[in-house]
């Protein structure tokens, strides 16, 4: 495989020369487009559109101009990358600032990677098309493990060599963030450092740091500013030891240098009015995932779903209130044009206002054909009023619901406190109000569970469509059940568990099938989509490996692994046998990090880095999973000390915020309809 080099990289290859600077000498080095070679190449890849840029509300500044140059990547192609709500955040807001330039990168398909590598085209952005490798800062975004494969590909590309140590002050600093982050412990030999949790404050600081060390004139190179962020709470996997014990197990973590801290704690961004991000959203050229104009509601969540990383580690719940959302939206859609409006949050419906926020968006956008969407509904946060509220506009898609668990048991085992009896309610009165479809998401494998969890699954896709029929006098009732494998994630209670191996997951789906299948009659009015369990292995091995699995990382990609997030380029056969051939050497194999229970005691290899849960909290609700016994809503329930807020220093923070959805102003036709009933300045709070 041809590693880049200088030769490719876009960068003028010759002496770099001190130019003077009104506010210090910076180090500068000449910079061009890539564009006139990636051009010819783009007739010979599918979606060539994707790599040419010049999106509506995307930013191009002057290089010259700027003294701190960020690079922003999604590890995934375009079409999933570009809606990323967080790597579009964090480009507006680098960008907003003065001196500082933001651009992004995708992952490239292998059609492009083959041809650029022939053609000696290097990682590019997509905003001025510059490599890569000229930029100070190289920041990643991992929503999924299975990107990591996709971080190599870019690296080599870019000609920045893949191992933290082998970089030199030439190449920018690889910087790690999003979910998956939070134990980066398996990339820890390819990034130079790791941001824990929400990044809108980090960035900023992180600029300053490099701008000081620029104007400064690098004292110290590469390792004295990584030192400086180190010192400023972000994370240094290089500057931390991992030793281990005969057994395998991680006998400690330790920081080897001095005032290098032990534990690395996540940053919170509280008040998400003062973070109205994105203003200008991107609107993308090419298909993606979501063509929506979208805005988070609300941020982290108490509901305390066992399996749910996210839910675990965006603790506590900061709630927009009303206004910040009215205008996020008005602002959105004046921006991009975009005819759907989706409300995001983890769980978008237990919103403390949810009820007058949607009210107030339809009223004001009756009759312009503006959409409104929530993602997945809990069912006991549906009333058809407010499903009503966003179908008003006359759309009426498919409603989705998330019990995850089949039978009632193995839901208190995993705290999703929904019964099959609500579920029927619910979905009755959907039904009854003139929805025709209705979408349930299910997860296998998880703790606890036995082969009657699973069929119960085919039992309520039968009563849901059942009770449609009857609420609704008609026939043409449709039930989807999908169903995902479950992974066990760091930072949950479920961190200790034993993935259940492919096979088990397989057998209990094809078990599930002929179930289905078994009432005709019903069963052709039942879709089941299920995805086989070896992908799911294998995010496994990755969510709660160690230093170790990077190698089998490395290894997977020196084979062709590339895109393993999509069924057309992942090979489970790669991954397990460049696991048997890396692993065993060093002590382990591939059940070690997914089959296997972990103990109390044991030292798990994201111990180190805090998430604000409490570890004995984790564990205790751990064994209350084994005994299905449930957790409730902090929220509406006193404190029950999971540690988050006094370990980060902040608190929940929810409505009512005790104003009105100002301004409304209906529209119709296009047009607005001035409302002067009220008459609130702009900055009221």
């Amino acid at each position: 495989m041809v590693t880049g080099s200088w030769l490719n990289s876009g960068v003028r290859r010759g002496t770099v020369v001190p130019v003077r600077h009104p506010v210090a000498t910076l180090w500068h080095v000449p910079v061009e487009s890539v564009y006139p070679r990636l051009e010819p190449l783009l007739p010979h890849v599918s979606k060539p559109v994707q790599y040419v840029g010049g999106e509506p509300n995307a930013t191009v500044k002057d290089w010259d101009e700027t003294t701190v140059r960020w690079c922003l990547m999604y590890p995934d192609a375009y079409e999933v990358g570009l809606p990323n709500q967080g790597v579009m955040i964090l480009y507006e807001i680098l960008n907003e600032q003065p001196g500082v330039l933001a651009e992004r990168t995708y992952a490239v398909w292998p059609d492009m990677e083959e041809l650029m590598r022939r053609h000696g085209v290097p990682q590019f952005t997509v905003d001025a098309h510059r490599p890569v490798a000229a930029f100070d800062v190289l920041g990643v975004s991992f929503a999924t493990e299975l990107g990591y494969t996709n971080l190599l590909t870019a690296l080599d590309l870019a000609g920045v060599p893949l191992r933290s140590r082998e970089r030199t002050d030439e190449h920018p600093v690889v910087l790690a963030g999003g979910h998956a982050a939070f134990n980066p412990e398996p990339v820890a030999d390819f990034v130079d450092a790791v941001v824990l949790g929400d990044g809108e404050r980090a960035v900023l600081e992180i600029t300053e740091l490099v701008r000081r060390f620029k104007a400064e004139g690098r004292p110290g190179g590469r390792e004295r500013l990584l030192r400086r962020l180190a010192e400023h709470g972000v994370y240094v996997p290089g500057f931390h030891e991992v030793t281990y014990r005969p057994d395998g197990h991680i006998e400690r973590v330790r920081p080897t240098r001095e005032g290098v801290p032990h534990r690395v704690f996540k940053r919170t961004t509280t008040d998400l009015d003062e973070w109205p991000y994105p203003k200008q959203p991107l609107v993308p050229v090419a298909e993606s995932v979501h063509e929506r104009m979208s805005v988070e509601i609300f941020r982290g969540c108490t509901r305390g779903c066992r399996f749910c990383q996210a839910g675990m580690i965006t603790r506590p719940v900061r709630e927009r209130s009303k206004r910040g959302v009215e205008d996020m939206v008005r602002r959105g859609l004046e921006a991009t044009g975009f005819e759907e409006v989706g409300l995001l949050s983890l769980s978008s419906a237990d919103h403390s206002e949810i009820g007058e926020i949607t009210k107030g968006l339809a009223d004001r956008y009756e009759g312009t054909n503006t959409g409104l969407s929530l993602p997945s509904t809990r069912v006991d946060a549906f009333n058809v009023d407010l499903a009503n509220e966003l179908a008003r506009n006359g759309r009426r898609s498919g409603l989705t619901f998330a019990p995850e668990g089949g039978s009632e048991r193995i839901r208190r085992v995993i705290n999703k406190t929904v019964s099959e009896r609500d579920l029927i309610r619910t979905v009755s009165t959907a039904y009854a109000s003139g929805w025709r479809q209705v979408k349930l998401y299910f997860m296998c494998g998880l703790p606890t569970e036995t082969d009657e969890d699973v069929l119960r699954i085919a039992t309520m896709a039968k009563e849901v469509v059942r009770a449609g029929r009857s609420a609704s006098g008609r026939r043409d009732i449709r039930c989807t059940v999908s169903i995902g494998g479950f992974v066990p994630k760091p930072h949950t209670p479920f961190q200790w568990a034993a993935q259940a191996d492919p096979d088990t997951v397989d057998a209990r789906m094809r078990a599930l099938r002929e179930e289905i299948g078994s009432d005709r009659e019903l069963g052709r009015r039942i879709g089941v989509r299920y995805h086989d369990g070896k992908p799911s292995l294998i995010e496994g091995l990755l969510s709660r490996g160690d230093r170790r699995v990077g190698r089998v990382i490395e290894r997977v990609w020196r084979e062709g692994g590339r895109f393993d997030g999509w069924n057309e380029y992942f090979s489970y056969e790669r991954w397990v046998r460049a696991a048997a051939e890396v692993l065993p050497p060093l002590g382990v194999d591939m059940d070690w990090f997914t089959t296997r229970e972990r103990t109390r005691d044991e030292v798990l290899p994201w111990d180190h880095l805090d998430s604000g849960l409490d570890r004995e909290w984790l564990w205790n609700d751990w064994q209350d999973a084994l005994q299905a016994r449930e957790q409730e809503d902090c929220r509406w329930t006193p404190c029950f000390d999971c540690g988050v807020c006094p370990t980060t220093g902040t608190d929940i923070e929810m409505g009512p915020s005790g104003r009105p959805l100002l301004p409304i102003t209906p529209v119709r036709d296009g047009s607005p309809v001035p409302n002067t009933a009220f008459d609130t300045p702009s900055g009221d709070r």
